[in-house]
C-alpha cells in the first residue's frame, strides 16, 4: 500500500477492535474534486461496517476500513460505480494492509483486480474529446439562432439544445441524478437543478451553452490537477527501472531494480541515475544528489560513502552494495512522506470544507426564497425570479473555494520536497508561519559533529610543524576522535612510533627516532611534571572558548599545544542570521559543558544557549517555553537523542535525515541534508503558502460576492455564472501552482 493514501487524522470513527477489518484501496480515475469525494464518503460511508472512509484527490485514491464479513471489498467497488465512477482495487487485506499484488492469504486480496491504474490518454485527440467540441458547436449555433431571432422554444433550438446537452452533459447529469436521488447538495445537484429549471421556463440553448461550460470547466480543472499529481510523480521517475547487477561468474545483467535483493552489487556509469540505495565498494565519482538532498553542488563519493535512488552518477563508474530493495530507499521514503502529507488535510483545508458544508444549503435556502417569495409576495412574474434563482445556484458552487486549498497545500509540500524539505503533513506547512523560537541540537546541527584541530600553539624551541608531526605519528595509532582530529590535520609524512602505549583516560606515548613522547590532557602533563604557567594559561585560554586542549610533550619539556574542536558550520552562520531576520529568537541545548556551548552559541549567532542537558532536559525545556510563553516552538535535531523533544515542540525537525529511518519516523520536517538553511526556507515558504491560501479564499469568496450581487438585480445570466466559476476555479489553481514554480531562497 502507499501510506499516502492512509491517513489516521481522517479516521473520524473509532472502530471496535474485536472486530476483524480490513483495509481496502481503491483507485478511482474520476475523483478530481471535493464533489465527487463528498458523494463517495456519503454512498461509502452509510454502508454497513464501514467504520472510516479516506480520499486523496490528488490520488485519486479512497482507502477505506470496514468489517468485510458485512461489507466485501466488491460491495464497496459496486457502490462506488453506483455514484457514477469507475474503482479498481489497489489493496485489500484483512487485519493490516500488504503490497498491492501481494497473496495475502485473505479471500478480500481475490475479490477484484488487486493493481493500480493510472489512465493515461492515448487517442488522438480528435477521438478523445471530438464529441465533447460537438457538443460545443452544436450549443453555440443554438444560442447563435436565438440571438439572430428564433424562439427559444422552436423545434430546431430544442432539438441543438438536446443534442449538445447528450453529448458533452450525460456525465454531470448522471451525477446530478444520484446527487438528487441521495440529496447530496454538491455541485452536480445544483447544476442539475439548473438545467431542468431552464428547461422548465424554455431556455432551451442558455442550458446547452451552460452544460457544455460545466463540463468544459470541469475538464479544465482535472487538466490543471493533474499538473499537481505530475509534481509527484516527478519524484517517482527519478529512479530507474533498472540496474546493472553483478553475477556469480563475475558478469554484469541488467535486472528489474524491484527484483534487486539487498547485499547485490550495482554498477552505474557516467550519467546514469541510481536505482537503489547503497554503499560504494569500488569507484570513485561525483554525484548530484539534488534529487533526495536538494544540494545544489555534486558529491564527491568514493568506497565507504553512502548513495541514493535517483541521484545521477557524473564522473566514473560506481559500483556499490544495495542497503534494501526499491521500496526501502530514501527517494521511495519521500515519496511515501509525501503522499501521507497530501492526505492530510490542513487547518485552512478543513475551514474551507467546513465552511462549504454550511454555505451551500444556505445558499439553496437563499435561492427558493428569491424564485417564490417576489412571485407569491409582490405578485412578480414567476419565470423571471426562478431564472434569477437559477442563476444564483450556478454562482453558488463551492468548487473554486473548496479545490483552492489542496492544489495550494500540495503544491507547498511538493515544493519543499525538490528542496531536500520533506514535510509530514499540511499542518506542519501552515504552523511553520507561526513559530516564534526555535530550539537546536548543537553537535551535527549547528557544527559539523566531528572534532577539527583549530590552533596549533608551539612553546619552547620546536616549530608547529615539527610538533604537529610528532602528535600525528602518535595519534595515528589511536581511535579517539580528538586523536583522529589531530591526524587528519597533518598531510606530511609520519614518523614510525615504537613502544606505543594508549594511556586510558589521558593520551597516548610512544618513541620517535629513539626519543620517549606523548600526546594527551592536563592530568597526563600534571603526572610527567612538565606542566608550566605558560602551558596553564594556554589550557586557560582554549577552555573559555570551548576547545578541547592536547599537550604535545617529551619527558622533559613541553613541545606546545593543540586546540581541537567541534566547528560551526558556515550554513549555519547563514541560517542562524536568516531566522534571526525572520524575527524568530534562537536557543541552543546540548549536552556539552556550558562553556563550549556557550563559545558555539556567539559564534553563530544563536540568543541563547544551555549546557549540560540530557536528553530528558530538553524535553523539560521545551515544555517550560510551551507552558511559560505559549510561543510555537520548533526543535532541530538528529532524530535520536533529541526524540523527546522533537516530538513535543510544535513542530519537529530533523537533521540530516536521507538514508535515516528514526529521523524521518520521529521528525514533522526532515532536512534532507546538513545545512540549517532550510529551516529559515521551510519558514518562508510556508508564508508564501499562507500568503497565496489566503489570496485563494478571498478570489473564491469575492468572485462569488460579485456575481450573487449581481444575479439579484437582474444583470447576470447562467452561462455567465458558469464562465464566472470558470474563471475562479483556474485562477485559484494557478494561483495555487505558482508555488512549485517558486524561485530558491538558496542556490
Amino acid at each position: 500500500m502507499l501510506p499516502g493514501d492512509w491517513n489516521e487524522a481522517e479516521q473520524a470513527a473509532a472502530k471496535d477492535d474485536s472486530v476483524p477489518t480490513t483495509t481496502t484501496i481503491i483507485a478511482i480515475d474520476q475523483l478530481d474534486c471535493a464533489a465527487e469525494e463528498q458523494m463517495l464518503r456519503k454512498a461509502v460511508g452509510a454502508m454497513p461496517g464501514v467504520t472510516s472512509v479516506a480520499c486523496n484527490v490528488v490520488t485519486r485514491r479512497m482507502t477505506v476500513t470496514h468489517d468485510a464479513a458485512a461489507t466485501p471489498p466488491a460491495a464497496l467497488t459496486a457502490k462506488v460505480r453506483s455514484v457514477g465512477m469507475t474503482p479498481t482495487i489497489v489493496v485489500a487485506a484483512s487485519e493490516g494492509v500488504v503490497e498491492a499484488g501481494t497473496d495475502c492469504g485473505s479471500p478480500a486480496c481475490a475479490t477484484d483486480v488487486p493493481r493500480a491504474v493510472m489512465i493515461e490518454e492515448t487517442r488522438p485527440w480528435w477521438r478523445a474529446y471530438g464529441l465533447f467540441i460537438l457538443s460545443g458547436i452544436l450549443a453555440a449555433t443554438a444560442e447563435s439562432l436565438y440571438f439572430a431571432g428564433v424562439k427559444e422554444t422552436s423545434p430546431t433550438v430544442i432539438a441543438l439544445a438536446v443534442s449538445s446537452i447528450l453529448l458533452g452533459g450525460l456525465p454531470t447529469l448522471r451525477k446530478g441524478w444520484i446527487a438528487l436521488r441521495t440529496f447530496t447538495l454538491n455541485i452536480y445537484f445544483l447544476m442539475t437543478v439548473a438545467i431542468v429549471g431552464g428547461a422548465f421556463i424554455g431556455a432551451w440553448p442558455e442550458i446547452a451553452l451552460v452544460t457544455f461550460l460545466f463540463a468544459l470547466a470541469e475538464l479544465i480543472e482535472a487538466k490543471a490537477l493533474d499538473r499537481a499529481r505530475n509534481a509527484v510523480k516527478g519524484l517517482m521517475a527519478m529512479a530507474p527501472d533498472e540496474a546493472s547487477v553483478r553475477q556469480p561468474d563475475g558478469s554484469w545483467k541488467v535486472t528489474s531494480a524491484e527484483a534487486v535483493p539487498a547485499g547485490a552489487v550495482v554498477q552505474v556509469r557516467p550519467g546514469e541515475r541510481l536505482a537503489l540505495d547503497g554503499i560504494v565498494v569500488a569507484g570513485e565519482s561525483s554525484v548530484n544528489q539534488a534529487p533526495v538532498t536538494g544540494e545544489s553542488v555534486p558529491v564527491d563519493k568514493k568506497a565507504g560513502d553512502k548513495v541514493f535512488a535517483g541521484t545521477i552518477n557524473e564522473l566514473g563508474v560506481l559500483e556499490f552494495k544495495t542497503t534494501g530493495g526499491k521500496d526501502q530507499t530514501t527517494l521511495a521514503k519521500i515519496i511515501r512522506t509525501v503522499q501521507e502529507a497530501q492526505g492530510s488535510r490542513a487547518p485552512t483545508q478543513r475551514f474551507v470544507d467546513a465552511f462549504a458544508r454550511v454555505y451551500t444549503p444556505i445558499v439553496c435556502v437563499v435561492a427558493v426564497l428569491i424564485a417564490v417569495v417576489p412571485w407569491l409576495v409582490f405578485d412578480q412574474p414567476f419565470y423571471l425570479w426562478l431564472y434569477k434563482a437559477l442563476v444564483l445556484l450556478v454562482i453558488a458552487c463551492p468548487c473554486a473555494l473548496v479545490i483552492s486549498t489542496p492544489v495550494t497545500v500540495v503544491s507547498g509540500l511538493t515544493a519543499a520536497a525538490r528542496r531536500g524539505i520533506l514535510i509530514k503533513g499540511g499542518v506542519h506547512l501552515e504552523n511553520g508561519r507561526k513559530l516564534d523560537v526555535v530550539a537546536l541540537d548543537k553537535t551535527g546541527t549547528v557544527t559539523e559533529g566531528k572534532p577539527r584541530v583549530t590552533d596549533v600553539q608551539p612553546v619552547g624551541v620546536v616549530d608547529k610543524d615539527e610538533m604537529l608531526r610528532i602528535a600525528a605519528s602518535l595519534d595515528a595509532l589511536s581511535q579517539h576522535p580528538v586523536a583522529q582530529a589531530v591526524t587528519a590535520a597533518w598531510n606530511g609524512q609520519r614518523e614510525s612510533v615504537e613502544t606505543f602505549k594508549s594511556l586510558t583516560g589521558r593520551g597516548v606515548e610512544g618513541r620517535i627516532g629513539g626519543e620517549l613522547y606523548f600526546v594527551g590532557n592536563h592530568r597526563l602533563a600534571e603526572e610527567r611534571k612538565v606542566c608550566s604557567l605558560e602551558v596553564e594559561t594556554l589550557l586557560g585560554h582554549f577552555e573559555v572558548q570551548g576547545k578541547t586542549a592536547v599537550i604535545v610533550a617529551s619527558m622533559s619539556a613541553v613541545l606546545g599545544v593543540i586546540a581541537v574542536a567541534d566547528t560551526p558550520r558556515e550554513s549555519s552562520i547563514e541560517a542562524i542570521k536568516s531566522l534571526r531576520e525572520l524575527g524568530i529568537k534562537t536557543l541552543m541545548l546540548s549536552g556539552d559543558n556550558q562553556a563550549t556551548v556557550s563559545a558555539i552559541a556567539k559564534a553563530v549567532g544563536i540568543d541563547d544557549a544551555r549546557g549540560g542537558m540530557l536528553p530528558e532536559d530538553k524535553l523539560t525545556e521545551i515544555e517550560r517555553i510551551l507552558k511559560q510563553r505559549g510561543d510555537v516552538v520548533g526543535m532541530v535535531g538528529d532524530g535520536v537523542n533529541d526524540a523527546p523533544a522533537l516530538a513535543k515542540a510544535t513542530i519537529g525537525f530533523a537533521m540530516g535525515a536521507a538514508g535515516t529511518d528514526t529521523a524521518l519516523e520521529t521528525a514533522d520536517v526532515a532536512l534532507m541534508q546538513d545545512d540549517l538553511r532550510g529551516l529559515p526556507e521551510f519558514i518562508r515558504l510556508s508564508r508564501r503558502t499562507r500568503t497565496v491560501l489566503t489570496q485563494n479564499i478571498t478570489l473564491a469568496i469575492g468572485i462569488k460576492a460579485i456575481f450573487f450581487v449581481l444575479a439579484v438585480i437582474g444583470l447576470a445570466t447562467m452561462w455567465m455564472a458558469v464562465v464566472a466559476d470558470v474563471g475562479a476555479s483556474l485562477l485559484v489553481v494557478g494561483n495555487g501552482l505558482r508555488l512549485l514554480n517558486a524561485t530558491r531562497a538558496r542556490t
